[in-house]
């Protein structure tokens, strides 16, 4: 064991680090900190937490020598799940290198067997920096083991946002004049259409857009195997990925709904799998839910939540549908920049829905208060389709108390109001440049 240590310590001395694109989201503030925490990254696999922190061990390298400052992915292959590897890093990299550690990086340790209860006894008996990845929420702060509790700092990554998406394109917008220039609002049209097919996985955003569907079935396939099927020991893949395709179809469903849908299918999978396999799907950041807005707990877990993709281009290259849904495609990428924009705050995202089947797609609650409510219309022309998105949106205004009413569309700006209400419809693309 000591051996496969060394040779990675040493793979990792004479590595060169990768030219990397600065994205909005930094670990710079980390260097220094005077309170003892280990920093833990989190996020969908492929989204660029290695890229992060590479970017933070770069800027250390400045004034750090490389023997001070330790790399382990412990997705390397030579790299065995086992107790004994993690017993013997550490003693091994002190016999290694004559330097005193400052800072340690773990990339992807979450599969290690007793990595927590190893991570707390570092953390307790040593004195450097440590920093973790990981693409399972039991790393995250809402599951992370007792052990470790209180002991950390979570920063979620997300797939790369609009601003984010032309910067590694190195496309600059005109925002200021974009009412004023038809060609400026052209390109940025042409940047939001294959931002909103495509998404915005940093690797799929570099490439040609022949390989981009190839690389995000690649990634699908491997969160599959990977990430669900061999992390929670699933028997039935292909009970599994019928269920992946029913969400990816369609935004809102009921365990009772997807039970008796498989079944027609022919998959024997009990309503209780059902719910488990939703779990694990979400364990692996691949999907996010959101529950129904309710001052009962009771009703937020008995109503259907909507689940929303990690990333777009996972719905226009898996989904069996053989057009684009735009509609589905706005919901989503608006679900996702709501869920970043309030993930290191003490927000939450709900949707609301009454007796009459009236729906408002987002409600953003802070603390007691309700923040915001948000309707997603692609198009908005329709004199049914306004009015609907309006009538509901008016209704939850009233049930919630609160008047800061929006409705995201592709191109129509306004300020209307209707019973007294004041309601902003705003382009996709201007709430996408002032959002984080």
């Amino acid at each position: 064991m000591d051996e496969t240590i060394k040779t990675i310590l040493y793979s990792w001395v004479e590595r060169k680090i990768p030219e990397i694109i600065q994205r909005d989201i930094s670990l710079d503030k980390y260097m220094d900190m005077t309170i003892k925490k280990i920093v833990v990254i989190t996020g969908f696999r492929r989204v660029g937490k290695t890229y992060l922190i590479l970017h933070l061990i770069k800027n250390l390298l400045k004034n750090r020598d490389r023997q001070e400052v330790i790399y382990i992915n412990f997705d390397y292959e030579r790299i065995l799940q086992s107790t004994k590897f993690l017993t013997d890093l550490l003693p091994t990299i002190k016999q290694t290198f004559d330097k005193k550690i400052n800072y340690l990086f773990l990339d992807e340790i979450q599969d290690m067997p007793n990595w927590s209860k190893w991570l707390r006894r570092v953390y307790d008996s040593e004195d450097f920096n440590l920093f973790v990845t990981g693409s399972s929420s039991k790393v995250s702060s809402k599951e992370m083991p007792t052990e470790l509790r209180g002991r950390c700092l979570e920063i979620q990554v997300f797939p790369l946002s609009f601003k984010e998406y032309l910067n590694f394109k190195n496309i600059q917008i005109d925002t200021k004049n974009l009412a004023y220039s038809e060609n400026e609002k052209a390109k940025m049209f042409r940047q939001l259409e294959e931002y909103i097919q495509y998404g915005g996985m940093p690797e799929v955003v570099l490439s040609k857009e022949p390989l981009k569907n190839d690389i995000l079935q690649q990634y699908y396939g491997t969160v599959v195997r990977k990430d669900i099927v061999e992390r929670f020991s699933i028997q039935n893949e292909k009970g599994l990925k019928a269920l992946l395709q029913l969400l990816l179809n369609s935004t809102q469903h009921s365990i009772s709904k997807l039970y008796k849908t498989l079944k027609s299918l022919n998959h024997a999978i009990g309503k209780t799998t059902v719910l488990k396999y939703i779990n694990y799907i979400e364990n692996s950041y691949f999907m996010r839910s959101i529950p129904i807005f309710s001052y009962k707990i009771k009703d937020q877990m008995q109503y259907p939540r909507k689940h929303y993709f990690i990333d777009n281009g996972f719905i226009t290259s898996i989904s069996t549908k053989k057009s684009k849904d735009y509609g589905r495609l706005y919901e989503n990428l608006v679900a996702i920049t709501l869920l970043r924009k309030i993930s290191n705050s003490n927000s939450d995202v709900f949707y609301w829905k009454d007796q009459r089947g009236l729906e408002v797609d987002f409600v953003i609650k802070d603390g007691l208060t309700i923040k915001q409510l948000i309707q997603v219309c692609y198009d908005i022309a329709d004199f049914d389709t306004r009015k609907r998105e309006t009538t509901a949106l008016l209704k939850a205004s009233e049930k919630l108390n609160c008047n800061n009413l929006m409705i995201i569309t592709r191109d129509y700006k306004s300020k209307e109001e209707i019973k007294g209400k004041k309601i902003v419809y705003t382009p996709l693309y201007e709430w996408l440049f002032d959002s984080i």
